[in-house]
């Protein structure tokens, strides 16, 4: 389970709280709160 505020590294996050998804392209990337729903933790 990855946070926001976390570098967890390229690939694609799924809000755990509704489903959207987010894409990280670069390992440097901050996982956002989610944009839908302002969830704060994903699953890969």
């Amino acid at each position: 389970m990855s946070k926001t505020g976390e570098k967890p590294g390229k690939g694609t996050y799924t809000c755990k709280k509704c489903g959207q998804t987010v894409v990280l392209d670069d390992r440097s990337d901050t996982l956002p709160p989610c944009p839908k729903c302002h969830g704060t933790e994903y699953r890969p």
